[in-house]
């Protein structure tokens, strides 16, 4: 079939020639022409590696100083944010304003030794014995001769038909658990989720749960492999300043003490009741265990200062054409770790992987969605702070949410995107969750990529990032981890770039920008975060958790 070809310059003299029905229909012609050629998808230019390189080079910038909450690096931050989203047509998503407040205290405590009292008495030191702390707003907590309770996993999961706190009275009492949850130890995929760590393994459920139980204080029994860290990252973390949001109640609701100890305390709380704790633990893998008292008491003292402060998350909207009120909202953290003062050399942590590559991700996106053809659905675009302090802004939205949560289709998370860069194959942090696993299948096929599963889930990442948040209170939440096999270079320089930067540039000032980062892989990941967000955004799905995921009863209850 021949094809024909009219020059750009013989246009106007073919067009003074036509009839006009025809003119009209010419100028048609033309229109269309000239609109596809701008781009296939409406008239924005698709992702643009400049723009990204532009947006990481500002946010991991020395003059932004590292990006700490309620600093100097905040102001000019989320300024910034605002200023690109309102330069690329995004409207402030917080009525007028692109800014949430979010209230912030930081706490810095230590603890007396934690003196066991029975048949005989005894001492955990702290940092090398025991960690605790208070989430209460109170300088001094005290607890006197706790009675201890050993209380297995310390999970209630109605949908596995189990209850740790079944039968048991646990009020003003000191609850001991172990890490994790059972399906670790049976590794039965059908059971908790076999090893892939479930919330209820999560350190943070079981100091929630023995706050609904009445317990005065809740104790984790570390063990590192079950726990995927060693005690040294307990000791370390625990030991500096801590950040928090603030409850109405000043987090009274909490139990008084929560903490830590090693496996050997453990063991030597067990040994002095004549227990042996390896087959305790074991036994309480079982569904029909019970609750074993140790006939021990527990006193200890913690003291903390505290200190308040505000920071923002930036919030920007672009509504939708037809359901303006249902939303798809991605989300990326702007902090960072800020400036530390006592280094030698370089003190600003510029944080440029993490995360100035998601937080531009946000900004790009938002150029996208705002320049192509309107979408149906409402897209926000949410720069949570303060996830470096534990997922505190994303924490502070899912309780105080801008938009419904019933109405809120899916989160879309991004954290420390690919600037290694192509791979063909990319990780689902959480692979079988939900059903949003279904949209990243199709749009990576499409593209030519392969999708897979995290590769350690037992240490529960899933947890670990903001998404989590929204999960919690039942919105399914879709995270992406970078793939690992090069598209030029192979898996093992793949995994070695990978390796070397966890090594020598995560969470230290070595984390910078630079002119010769491969942002391939972030375009293509992030082609693949834009696609899933246009397909939600102009259909009528509500993706849903899969059976046996914890959060899907509260998806549920929402949805009804």
């Amino acid at each position: 079939m021949s094809s024909i070809v009219i020059s750009v310059s013989t246009w106007p003299l073919l067009f003074i020639k036509l009839e006009p029905m025809k003119k009209i229909f010419f100028l048609l012609l033309i229109i269309v022409f000239l609109y596809s050629c701008n781009n296939e998808e409406g008239m924005s230019d698709g992702i643009r590696e400049d723009h990204l390189h532009r947006l990481i080079k500002t946010l991991a910038s020395d003059e932004f100083e590292g990006r700490s909450p309620s600093t100097l690096g905040e102001e000019l931050t989320i300024n910034f944010l605002a200023s690109e989203f309102e330069k690329y047509g995004a409207t402030p998503g917080n009525g007028n304003s692109y800014f949430q407040e979010v209230p912030l205290i930081a706490m810095n405590g230590r603890s007396t030794p934690i003196n066991i009292k029975g048949e005989e008495s005894y001492q955990f030191e702290y940092l090398n014995d025991m960690m605790a702390f208070t989430e209460r707003i109170e300088d001094t907590v005290s607890i006197t001769d706790s009675e201890i309770v050993f209380a297995g996993y310390g999970i209630v999961a109605p949908e596995y038909d189990w209850n740790d706190y079944a039968n048991l009275d646990v009020e003003g009492k000191t609850v001991l658990v172990l890490v994790n949850d059972p399906g670790y130890y049976t590794e039965d995929p059908n059971f908790f989720n076999g090893r892939a760590m479930t919330y209820y393994g999560r350190y943070t459920y079981k100091y929630e749960e023995a706050a609904r139980q009445g317990a005065e204080a809740i104790l984790v029994i570390h063990q590192t492999g079950p726990a995927g860290y060693p005690w040294e990252v307990v000791s370390g973390s625990w030991s500096t300043t801590r950040f928090g949001l603030v409850s109405p109640d000043n987090n009274m609701g909490r139990s008084a003490v929560e903490g830590w100890i090693t496996e050997a305390a453990a063991i030597k709380l067990f040994e002095s009741e004549g227990l042996d704790f390896i087959e305790v633990s074991e036994r309480a893998v079982d569904p029909g265990f019970e609750a074993v008292s140790l006939d021990q008491s527990m006193s200890i003292e913690v003291i903390t200062e505290f200190e308040r402060s505000v920071s923002n998350n930036v919030v920007a909207l672009i509504e939708g054409s037809q359901r303006p009120d249902e939303y798809i909202i991605y989300t990326a953290h702007w902090d960072h770790l800020g400036v530390n003062k006592t280094l030698e050399g370089d003190q600003i942590f510029n944080g440029a992987n993490d995360n100035a590559s998601g937080t531009a991700s946000l900004v790009e996106l938002a150029r996208i969605f705002s320049e192509t053809e309107p979408h149906e659905r409402s897209i926000v675009m949410l720069a949570v702070t303060a996830e470096e302090k534990g997922l505190l802004g994303s924490k502070y939205y899912a309780e105080n949410p801008i938009y419904p949560l019933e109405n809120t289709v899916a989160n879309l998370n991004m954290d420390a995107m690919n600037t290694f860069g192509p791979t063909v194959d990319i990780a689902v942090v959480g692979y079988g969750n939900s059903e949003l696993d279904e949209y990243l299948k199709k749009h990576a096929e499409t593209a030519g990529r392969t999708i897979k599963a995290e590769s350690s889930p037992e240490k529960g990442y899933y947890f670990r990032s903001d998404h989590f948040n929204f999960a919690k209170v039942g919105v399914p939440a879709l995270y992406l981890d970078n793939g690992i096999e090069h598209t030029e270079k192979g898996e093992s320089w793949m995994m070695e770039e990978m390796e070397n930067y966890t090594s020598n540039r995560y969470h230290k000032p070595a984390d910078e920008y630079t002119e010769d980062m491969d942002l391939r892989g972030l375009t293509s990941d992030l082609q693949l975060y834009y696609e899933i967000g246009r397909d939600l955004a102009n259909n009528d799905d509500w993706p849903e958790w899969n059976e046996g995921v914890s959060f899907k009863s509260i998806r549920d209850k929402q949805r009804k």
